[in-house]
């Protein structure tokens, strides 16, 4: 039967072709070329309605038994082709063979003494409040009861921006302290509260002890019995839990347009203990924060009744903690992104 030779033909063609494939790629064009559409073993088909209805049933059957002959060689092929491509993976990998190690990233040292510093706080019972870096003249300023010649309002000092506060017709700027907070923060809520206020702040300063941009966390407590007492415990309780219990505390008189009294805060030299060393210019103290009582102009700004509210404030710069704690003598190295530098922390 011509049929029969022409399937025969189509085995044997299918079996020399698949014999040299080696990969799953040229298997895909086998199966195209004898399974698809166009293939010989379809068009032979095609043509069965050419025979005799006595014919057509053998011819059907010859066309299905070559079609599962083709198939099952087919499977059979891809499966060895899938094996042997494990088998390979397998051989370029030994699983005994200790993995890689990763280089991990970690906390930049900033990141991590600011936090360090928000949880002491928190411990203590501060609630964190946060405002936006761009502020207007009033609430950096003004409500802060700065004078209007204060040198901090110089462009010397300010980074003032185009933009323009309509309300007063002072151009806006980035914050040079987050003290700002702390007004936004009393023009909403009422006493008794304590917060702190930690973020980015903007000057135009740049050595080896000062940074354009650098990070604060402003401390403002009010109630009806607030004293200096209770500022001094919260700034040596501080100092204790950040240095150690052995660290002694003194305050210097000083001053600031928005506390009175105002005062500097040192704490002993963590280097030479209060010996006196290069360091702390051998006078056996570090400076590490302002502090102060609450100006009562201050409290005026913001309504508060003088008569029954009072409360304390202070202000620290993160990068000064930072320097004293990790015994840093150049704020630069912070922003350098050095990894040798940022690897040690």
């Amino acid at each position: 039967m011509e049929l029969k030779e022409k399937l025969d033909k189509i085995r044997q063609s299918f079996n020399e072709k698949i014999e040299k494939v080696e990969n799953l790629e040229d298997l895909e064009k086998i199966r195209i070329e004898f399974f698809g559409k166009k293939s010989e073993v379809i068009e032979v088909a095609k043509n069965i309605k050419n025979f005799s209805e006595s014919e057509k049933p053998l011819a059907g059957k010859y066309i299905n038994e070559l079609k599962n002959e083709l198939l099952e060689i087919f499977e059979n092929k891809k499966n060895n082709i899938d094996e042997n491509k494990k088998d390979i993976q397998n051989d370029l990998f030994d699983i005994s063979v200790s993995g890689k190690k990763f280089a991990i990233g970690n906390l930049h040292p900033i990141t991590k003494v600011m936090r360090e510093v928000v949880e002491i706080f928190e411990r203590l019972g501060f609630g964190i409040a946060e405002g936006p870096d761009i502020e207007s003249d009033y609430y950096n300023f003004t409500a802060l009861n700065f004078p209007e010649e204060h040198p901090a309002r110089d462009m010397q000092d300010t980074f003032f921006l185009d933009a323009f506060d309509k309300d007063n017709n002072k151009p806006f700027l980035l914050r040079t302290h987050t003290s700002p907070v702390q007004i936004r923060f009393m023009n909403e809520h009422s006493p008794p509260f304590q917060i702190i206020s930690p973020g980015s702040v903007y000057r135009c300063d740049s050595d080896v002890s000062h940074s354009p941009m650098f990070h604060q966390v402003e401390g403002l407590a009010i109630g009806e019995n607030i004293t200096f007492a209770n500022l001094k415990w919260v700034l040596i309780e501080f100092i204790h839990k950040m240095f150690g219990i052995d660290i002694k505390a003194r305050f210097r008189p000083s001053f600031f347009p928005f506390t009175e009294p105002s005062v500097e805060v040192d704490m002993s030299c963590v280097i030479c203990s209060g010996k006196g060393c290069r360091i702390c210019k051998n006078t056996g103290w570090l400076e590490i924060l302002g502090a102060g009582m609450v100006h009562t102009n201050v409290l005026n700004n913001v309504g508060y009744d003088i008569d029954k509210m009072q409360g304390f404030a202070f202000g620290m710069g993160i990068e000064r903690i930072a320097m004293i704690k990790y015994q840093v003598n150049d704020i630069r190295l912070f922003f350098e992104n050095d990894i040798r530098f940022l690897k040690q922390f």
